[in-house]
């Protein structure tokens, strides 16, 4: 009995670290996004429209990914 209490919590522990560590992977996944995409705005200013939607795109699949691995995260928590 002692074992089955000892892996749910190690099971929650395990959820809390897989969602902590896509939230970061995800804030730096587009704090670099973000930075590249300025050094490119600055290097070719005339092209900012096509960088900026670009970057939103980018920056979207990334936080997609991040909440999948928040779901997954959950979902090994509850189930």
């Amino acid at each position: 009995m002692i074992s089955l209490l000892l892996a749910a919590e190690i099971a929650k522990l395990g959820a809390a670290v897989g969602g902590g560590l896509a939230a970061i992977g995800a804030g730096i996944g587009i704090g670099k996004l973000g930075g590249q995409a300025m050094d490119a705005m600055a290097r070719q200013p005339e092209k900012m429209g096509d960088l900026r939607s670009s970057m939103i795109i980018a920056a979207a699949l990334v936080e997609g990914v991040a909440f999948f691995a928040v779901i997954v995260a959950l979902l090994a928590l509850f189930v």
